[in-house]
């Protein structure tokens, strides 16, 4: 039953702190401009400055209370600035996939489309990356879903799950430290920098930490290993769009309209960290997803709820199903589609993707036809670069029609079905390939 409309107790599902502002339309819309005026030159964000959590990862390092899995040359890093112009370290190689819990089930091409380029530009699988099994959920989904958890379980998992990127290396005949990890899932990388602030900043709770880890035989020499940085899967594909447009792409993209929506959980938890670039919107956007689309030579569109959520929200999602779907088609769907008349929404975390792609279907029974393909940054690069739509890119999948922007890029959609469905009764004939040999998954050697 809903609560809305009872003051005491608040909007259904949310508890009593949540409450009706009911705000006239005019005092809305002088809050909403209020809000583009601050977040659009970033007056907010650089109004107060803050410690840098990795000055203080060294001084514990120091006293001997953690290891710190650091960034070597051997990772062949690209220096980028966050938002408070600190240098971050993005490593290039040697990376151990961190995945998602929703891409496998939602947005398959979403993590193929990665290797595909891994092993397009000669990674040694095994050596150069590692698509590891031995990896559980970051369980922030749960977290922020339902409440069920605590900081202390997000930090033993955060923990746990870097433990092993750490010394994966060894069973491959590697020092410990070679791979280091790269975050596929925005929740993922938000969470895990909002718990390694706090695992760096109490000793409280490192104390508790380190005695679960000790039981699970996941320390190194008694200590924790928090790593120097955390790296989306983004912020490579960032650093290495040059490299993706100069050696790769195939397919003339300058007549696509591309519009960005940047994940809550990469750039707002913790927004100091978030790398921006003067090239990219003038630096008063996030630059990741939207940096890989101007390499290219799309055409980058901005519009005016660019800095809005998608709408899933977490609790929205289960407890006001109804206004995840009504936000994500009147605030981000309706508005790319009527604002900047995008071919394309491209995203970086599976959560949004999947948000903004399958409630799509729910807006025509409300005479809501805004339909834009919506699909992740690497997997338009991949497009882009002549990867197959079915194959390697997977839109399949998608809910969103994905049909009309694949053929505006020269690619024929029905060819490509002809080719996959050919290539099924190859796999049911047990003829399968793979982007990565299962057998590095038990220790094996490529």
């Amino acid at each position: 039953m809903s609560n809305i409309g009872n003051e005491n107790e608040g909007i259904a599902g949310h508890g009593s702190f949540f409450q009706q502002t009911n705000l006239s339309g005019a005092e809305a819309a002088t809050a909403t401009e209020w809000v583009r005026k601050h977040v659009d030159k970033r007056t907010v964000d650089l109004g107060e400055r803050m410690d840098d959590i990795r000055d203080h990862m060294w001084e514990l390092e120091k006293d001997g209370q953690i290891i710190v899995h650091r960034i070597t040359d051997d990772h062949k890093p690209v220096e980028v600035n966050t938002l408070f112009g600190w240098a971050k370290k993005v490593p290039t190689t040697q990376l151990w996939h961190h995945k998602s819990c929703g891409q496998c089930g939602n947005i398959p091409g979403y993590p193929t489309s990665i290797l595909w380029f891994m092993n397009n530009f000669g990674y040694v699988p095994g050596k150069d990356y590692l698509d590891e099994t031995d990896q559980t959920s970051c369980t922030a989904w749960n977290y922020h879903g339902s409440g069920i958890g605590n900081v202390e379980s997000l930090a033993a998992v955060f923990m746990r799950n870097f433990h092993q990127a750490y010394i994966s290396g060894k069973q491959h005949g590697f020092e410990a430290g070679h791979f280091f990890p790269l975050v596929h899932c925005g929740t993922s990388f938000g969470n895990y920098k909002e718990i390694r602030k706090y695992l760096v900043e109490s000793a409280e709770l490192r104390e508790r930490v380190t005695k679960i880890l000790g039981k699970l035989g996941r320390l190194v020499d008694g200590k924790l290993v928090i790593p120097e940085e955390i790296i989306h899967y983004s912020e490579w594909v960032h650093v290495v769009r040059n490299r993706i447009a100069s050696e790769m792409q195939t397919v003339d993209v300058s007549n696509i309209r591309v519009t960005m929506h940047a994940a809550c959980h990469y750039y707002k938890m913790v927004h100091e960290d978030a790398i921006y670039d003067p090239d990219v919107l003038g630096g008063n956007r996030t630059a990741v997803g939207s940096s890989v689309a101007l390499a290219l030579g799309a055409q980058l569109i901005d519009y005016s709820t660019w800095y809005d959520c998608c709408g899933f929200g977490f609790r929205h999602i289960i407890s006001e199903r109804e206004f995840t779907r009504s936000f994500t088609m009147d605030r981000k769907i309706r508005v790319v589609r009527e604002e900047a008349n995008a071919d394309v929404m491209l995203g970086i975390d599976t959560g949004c993707i999947t948000t903004m792609d399958k409630n799509q279907w729910i807006g025509k029974a409300h005479d809501n036809n805004f339909a834009v393909p919506i699909m992740a940054d690497i997997q338009f690069a991949a497009l882009a670069c002549g990867a197959d739509p079915f194959k390697i890119v997977q839109l399949q999948w998608h809910a969103s029609p994905c049909e009309e922007l694949v053929e505006k890029m020269g690619v024929s959609w029905t060819e490509a079905k002809k080719t996959f469905e050919a290539y099924l009764k190859e796999v049911e004939a047990g003829n399968i390939e793979y982007l990565y040999n299962p057998e590095l998954a038990l220790g094996g050697r490529q």
